[in-house]
């Protein structure tokens, strides 16, 4: 009597496999989807499309930082090789770069062409994350560790900083004490400095007359337009008033007005807005009256980027 092959155990194979093929896909698209909300992929999807429908007009009112391209690209700090380049701070009275360098404490200044003028020891300081420029001479420096802000003095004969020697201010706990307040700049339009916690990102404003005193207290922005995986560091448009906000871990530039909401980006990917490469850290942003942006990231790299 003739005995029939079995075809149970290749339809079982056939099974097990398409069972297999679709675990996969289920598996690659929960990574997917899982990647998108950790990048924040949707909103820019959704900003960027909403970028298409700005008129030229509002366009040239902003920021629009699509625009922009990189003419100096991964400029090496020389003679900072060793040192982590934390924040970077535009001063319209010399014409200069401050950056503030948070593995052994300094500030340096530069050249708008990333070449290094002179190195300043914070004696002191534990570590240094941001740094803006208030007028007069006078620089705002955020310690991450100590969650304080100084107010130093700096001009052409200044050779060191003590941290003991100028007036701080206690930032107050937050809500991972590791990743703190890090990031600060000055806004002359409204007279107050912006202060930024990296994780998770948040705003604060402080009021100032540009001198070392500040009035009241910081209050917290109630914003919902920071949708970043952390904020590295912030700067403030001197022409149109609107704030650049920066995130090392989302390789992004955000473009806020002075109303708080989104209103283009630039990603830091290479293969856009003139990188060759991806920018390793983001660390450091800077903006001066020109408009021409300024980008420093660890451990000592220096980017220029202007506006077709």
């Amino acid at each position: 009597m003739a005995i029939l092959p079995a075809s149970k155990p290749a339809a079982a194979r056939r099974s097990r496999f398409v069972m297999r093929w679709y675990s996969w896909l289920l598996l690659a698209g929960v990574v997917i989807y899982g990647l998108s909300a950790a990048m924040h992929w949707d909103d820019r999807g959704v900003l960027w499309v909403l970028e298409r429908f700005e008129t030229p007009l509002e366009r040239k009112e902003s920021i629009w930082l699509p625009d922009y391209h990189a003419v100096i690209d991964a400029k090496p700090l020389v003679g900072m090789e060793d040192d982590e380049a934390s924040d970077v701070a535009y001063n319209p009275l010399t014409k200069t770069l401050f950056a503030v360098m948070g593995k052994k404490p300094f500030l340096s200044e530069l050249t708008l062409q990333g070449d290094l003028l002179r190195k300043i020891p914070l004696v002191g300081w534990a570590n240094p994350e941001g740094v803006a420029v208030l007028e007069n001479g006078l620089i705002g420096i955020v310690d991450e560790r100590r969650h304080t802000l100084s107010m130093v003095t700096v001009d052409a004969a200044t050779q060191q900083l003590n941290y003991g020697d100028f007036p701080k201010y206690d930032l107050g706990p937050s809500a991972d004490q590791n990743k703190a307040f890090e990031a600060v700049a000055w806004d002359p339009r409204k007279q107050q400095l912006w202060l930024g916690e990296e994780r998770p990102p948040a705003l604060f404003s402080w009021k100032s007359d540009g001198s070392a005193t500040l009035r009241g207290d910081k209050h917290k922005l109630d914003s919902d337009e920071l949708d970043l995986r952390n904020l590295s560091a912030l700067s403030i448009d001197p022409r149109t008033g609107h704030m650049l906000v920066l995130s090392a871990d989302s390789n992004l530039l955000l473009e806020l007005d002075e109303t708080g909401e989104q209103v283009s980006f630039m990603t830091l990917l290479g293969g856009f807005n003139g990188l060759k490469k991806t920018i390793p850290r983001a660390e450091g942003v800077a903006m001066d009256e020109a408009g021409t942006l300024y980008i420093v990231s660890e451990p000592n790299l220096f980017y220029r980027f202007e506006r077709k």
